[in-house]
Parts: C-alpha cells; sequence; structure tokens
C-alpha cells in the first residue's frame, strides 16, 4: 500500500534542499586559501575572520570596519603605524598604514628624508642604494564597486603585521610599505550596502540578478559621484588631494592600483598596450614593468588563476592611479580583476565567487613586494636616474618653459599654482616684462614654469598640447590639457 508523506515534511525537505544546495551561502574559506601556507602568525594580533566574526570573502566589508581592522593592527603591531591623510566628501576617513621593520619604523624620517633625494640631482649622486629600502605604495579600490581589491587589504595588511619568520622580516627590512586599504571610502560603502542587501542565504549566480545590477549611481564613484582615478592629475577632490601629499611625501618607487573589469574576462597585469604608452615614460620604466610582471605571472600560476597582458589597457593619461608614477620616477602597475559584482556570478568561464577574486588580489599584493625586493636596487636606481635625465634633457628641448597669469582672475591664478605646487612642479613669480605670441606678461601679475626642473617630464604632460598618436584607439583618456581647463 503505497505511503504518502505529510506535506509539512515535504515541505522541511525541500527547504533543507535549497539550503543545502551548491548556491548555500559560502562557508568561510580557511586562512591559507588567502595567505602562504604553514606561515606562523603572532597570536596576539587578531585574524580578520576573528575580528569581523566572520571570513573575508563572505560579506562585502564596509569602509568603516576596514578602518577599524586597521586600527587595532597599529594599536597592537609594532611593525605598522596609522595615518588619517584626508576626509573623504561623506566625511568618512582614508588611511594609510606605513608597515616595514620596527628599526626602520625608529629612524622612518631620516630613511624618508634619504629617500626624497633621490628626485634631487644636486643630492642624489654618492646615495647608497645598497643600503635603502625600496617604498611601495599598495592601493585598493579607488571604483568602489570594484571591491575585491579593498576586501584584500585587510588580508594583506594582516600578513606583514603578524606574520612570523625570516622571509617576512627580511621583507621589511627591505621595503616600506604605505597600504592605502580603501581609496574611495564613499564609493566602497555604497557598494557594500547594495551586495550585501540583496545578498540572500541561497546565493544566486544569475548576472541578471539584483545583486548583481546596482542602481545608479552605484559604488564606482565618490560622494559627488566622480570618478577619482580620473582626478590624480586635476585633484579636485578631497581624497586626490590627501593621497597626492601622500604620495608626494615619499615619492614611491613602485604603486599598486587594484580594480575589477567585466566578468567574462580573468585577471590582467600591466604591461598594458605598447602602441599605447605615454611617450614621455623612460623606457626603463616599461623594461622594469616587465620584469615584475615576471612575479605575477609565477604567482598566479601557482594558484592555477588565468591572467593576460598587453591587451585592453593603455598607459598614456597620467591623469589615474597606474600611469602618474610613471612620470614621477616610480613604476605604476594595474590589475584588473574579472568582477564578481557582488558574492557568486556565472560567467563565460563557469562560476567565479568573491573569494576566488579576492585571493587574485591578495597574490598579487604579495608578488609586487616580492618584485620590490628583488628589484631593489634597480628601482632605487631608475628613480635617481629618471630625475637626473630630466634635467639633463630639458637643455635640448625646443620649449624652455611657459609662462602664464594676468590681472583679471586672480582667484583662478591662485588654484592652478596650488594645482602646480601640489605635484611639486617649480613656479616662480615673472622678475620682468615678457611677450609670448604677442601676449604681455607683467611682473606680479604673472608665473613661469621652467622646464629645467626634475618635473620636466610632468611639466610637459601638464602643458603640452599633443594631438598625434602611434595608435588611433585608447581605452581611457587620450586628449587633456590642464591649462585649458583654467582658461
Amino acid at each position: 500500500m503505497p505511503r504518502h508523506l505529510p506535506s509539512c515534511l515535504l515541505l522541511t525537505l525541500f527547504v533543507l534542499l535549497i539550503c543545502l544546495g551548491p548556491h548555500a551561502a559560502q562557508a568561510g574559506v580557511p586562512l591559507d586559501y588567502y595567505l602562504p601556507a604553514d606561515t606562523e602568525y603572532d597570536a596576539a594580533i587578531p585574524t580578520p575572520e576573528a575580528f569581523f566574526g566572520f571570513q573575508v570573502g563572505e560579506w562585502h566589508l564596509q569602509h568603516e570596519q576596514l578602518v577599524a581592522y586597521v586600527r587595532e593592527l597599529a594599536r597592537l603591531s609594532e611593525r605598522v603605524r596609522l595615518e588619517e591623510y584626508a576626509r573623504s566628501h561623506g566625511n568618512r576617513p582614508l588611511m594609510v598604514l606605513t608597515i616595514t621593520a620596527p628599526e626602520n619604523h625608529h629612524n622612518l624620517q631620516a630613511i624618508r628624508q634619504q629617500h626624497l633625494a633621490l628626485s634631487d640631482p644636486e643630492r642624489s649622486p654618492g646615495l647608497p642604494l645598497a643600503e635603502m629600502p625600496a617604498v611601495v605604495y599598495m592601493g585598493y579600490s579607488i571604483h568602489g564597486n570594484e571591491a575585491s581589491g579593498s576586501n584584500a587589504a585587510p588580508l594583506v595588511a594582516y600578513y606583514l603585521a603578524a606574520a612570523q619568520g625570516a622571509v617576512v622580516e627580511q621583507l621589511l627590512r627591505d621595503a616600506v610599505v604605505l597600504l592605502d586599504p580603501s581609496y574611495n571610502p564613499d564609493g566602497l560603502s555604497r557598494f557594500a550596502h547594495w551586495a550585501n542587501m540583496h545578498r540572500g542565504r541561497q546565493l544566486v549566480a544569475d548576472p541578471a540578478h539584483r545583486e548583481h545590477t546596482e542602481a545608479w549611481p552605484g559604488g564606482r564613484f565618490n560622494h559627488y559621484w566622480f570618478d577619482l582615478n580620473r582626478d590624480w592629475l586635476l585633484a579636485q577632490h578631497p581624497e586626490s588631494q590627501g593621497r597626492l601629499r601622500v604620495f608626494h611625501q615619499w615619492k614611491p618607487n613602485l604603486l599598486t592600483d587594484h580594480h575589477e573589469m567585466g566578468g567574462d574576462h580573468t585577471f590582467f597585469f600591466q604591461p598594458g598596450i605598447p602602441s599605447r604608452n605615454n611617450p614621455l615614460t623612460p623606457a626603463r620604466t616599461f623594461e622594469l614593468t616587465a620584469a615584475i610582471a615576471e612575479h605575477h605571472a609565477r604567482a598566479l600560476d601557482r594558484l592555477g588563476s588565468l591572467y593576460y597582458t598587453k591587451e585592453s589597457f593603455d598607459d598614456f593619461y597620467p591623469g589615474k592611479g597606474s600611469t602618474y608614477p610613471d612620470l614621477n620616477g616610480g613604476v605604476g602597475i594595474l590589475f584588473e580583476q574579472a568582477s564578481v559584482r557582488g558574492h557568486l556570478q556565472e560567467n563565460a568561464h563557469g562560476e567565479r565567487s568573491f573569494p576566488f577574486a579576492v585571493r587574485n588580489q591578495v597574490t598579487t599584493s604579495l608578488s609586487t613586494l616580492e618584485a620590490a625586493q628583488e628589484l631593489r636596487v634597480e628601482l632605487l636606481s631608475h628613480q635617481r636616474d629618471f630625475y637626473t635625465s630630466a634635467v639633463a634633457e630639458a637643455d635640448e628641448l625646443p620649449v624652455q618653459g611657459y609662462v602664464f597669469g594676468g590681472a583679471d582672475d586672480p582667484a583662478r591664478l591662485f588654484h592652478f599654482i596650488e594645482l602646480l605646487q601640489a605635484h611639486k612642479i617649480r613656479v616662480h613669480q615673472l622678475t620682468r616684462s615678457v611677450v609670448v605670441e604677442k601676449e604681455s606678461f607683467e611682473p606680479g601679475q604673472a608665473w613661469v614654469v621652467p622646464l629645467q626642473q626634475p618635473q620636466q617630464r610632468l611639466v610637459r604632460a601638464v602643458f603640452e598640447r599633443r594631438t598625434s598618436f602611434v595608435d588611433s584607439v585608447f581605452y581611457d583618456v587620450s586628449a587633456w590639457t590642464v591649462p585649458l581647463a583654467f582658461d
């Protein structure tokens, strides 16, 4: 005789099957999914999982959670110091961690001043490069909805603060790491709220699901809907202004810029498309970029993660984070992780989880530090030579400087000079009357920017009007001139 299960029991079984199905909310992955296996850590320093109450990748971190965690690291680790360098339009703090060996911290200002001497051709000859640490600036998620970067940051910070052993200790003696966990606090928090609000116990991988299609304006932009990765040159927002101050306080040898891209891609790191490089960037910069790329390739090969280079992205516009360092004596590296835009999403390669995306960002953060350590003397030498050659090349240029100003709008003149000085460009007040292209400029009303200065290449990037290009197609901005913006 057939027996029928009660309808309430059938419903219970159905719910259990759903909850235990393949898309059920992800259980937290172990720490060594993200970080090197067999590493011992200082037990006094909490892991991100212990601090947040969940493993990184299970939920999207709010900026406030990141700030609370890095404050705890700075409180507990003698390797970490924390500085608030700006406030966003939404009044959120922008923080940078300075992470290095304790003995370097004891002498940090002397190290910084010696490092800055690399950009002064009068002081750089004879500097003991073999004894100097490299400076690495690691920046995450300037587009707030490209969140795997900022969610990777606490894991990288924890490793550097708490990992024990000769390998990490030597690394921290050889490098001063400036770790900026959240370039865009307002956008990151806006997106984290969206992703977490639409995350269910049952994860949905369908790209059309609401979790993966955030409403306007989304988390990409800052509070006023501006793309901060186009503001490195114009520096009109407090996030960018503060970041420039930190950048020029140290002039890093290497800067990483962690992003995301379309979900059907894999993982990109520079070099980019060779025909779309900025012509003012020295060839040595691209040689070092290629050498650094070998470290990323080996690290991702060990994971079995797919990646590519020399496609999709250019290295041309100095107003974005991965190109600005190239014209300031450093090397900028762009990372682009294929996005999950939530917690789990289908793509051309199958399904991609948020922890997987975070792991690639963590891995290439650590491979960056490995490259900086191995290429330390080469990076320091490049920075010294970059500024020495800039001054030497200036004598051969057909234009020797730029003059601007007038009595009609002193406020606009003030802000233009303020911008140039933020970029450490030397500006001098005119001392005699001059006529340039039939226009008169008078002392007390006009200013001059000479090309005979260490920032010669950046000066040209700001003032020149470039109308001819090797390539006819660009991913990013291909035409700009800052002076016309103030005209």
